[in-house]
């Protein structure tokens, strides 16, 4: 089991031209189907007199949720070279359109093949990849004498806090690599 995943730190273009046809190719780190959605919706908003807005996505650190749409493109010739470009660079959580403006040549699916997956590596190649762990929550109640006990063990893991509560009853909730997840509960539960 991998804790660990790539992505892009932020939103990024690309350009491709091929006789006469412009393809534009945006790149965004999403979390969500909605917030895909909600991208989808503004581009074909804000490029609404463009012929084509395709388009892949790839959801989640095991990489199984993903998609490639060809927009009214020949079968297989626009979703597909953009997936396969989140595929090379094996990222996730990423979102690449790609819009095209039609230049009155066809290009053939070869072409189109070629232009597409252009597009997306140059929108890549403009990106900041990034390493990220995937983390899970591990909240622990204790009592206020366990104090000293259980910041020990935070200081000795290094979780990030996320919360903490101080009373006659205590509540630290942490976020940890999901590998460690088990050995910081094993430790904490040690202390009961």
């Amino acid at each position: 089991m991998t804790d660990e995943y790539k992505t892009i730190a932020s939103t990024s273009e690309g350009y491709y031209t091929e006789k006469r046809s412009k393809f534009l190719a945006f790149a965004h780190h999403v979390e969500t189907a909605e917030h895909i959605k909600d991208l989808l919706a503004s581009y074909r908003k804000k490029y609404y007199d463009a012929r084509h807005v395709c388009y892949a996505y790839m959801l989640g650190a095991e990489r199984t949720e993903f998609r490639a749409n060809d927009d009214g493109e020949p079968s297989s010739t626009a979703g597909k070279p953009i997936l396969g470009q989140i595929n090379s660079n094996e990222l996730t959580d990423i979102l690449i359109v790609v819009v095209r403006y039609y230049g009155g040549v066809n290009l053939g699916t070869s072409g189109l093949i070629v232009a597409y997956r252009e597009a997306a590596a140059d929108a890549l190649a403009h990106s900041t990849i990034e390493t990220r762990q995937v983390e899970e929550i591990v909240k622990y109640t204790f009592s206020y004498p366990q104090m000293n006990d259980v910041m020990r063990i935070v200081k000795d893991m290094n979780p990030r806090i996320i919360s903490q509560t101080y009373d006659n009853t205590c509540e630290i909730t942490l976020s940890i690599r999901k590998s460690e997840a088990d050995q910081l509960r094993s430790r904490l539960a040690k202390l009961l």
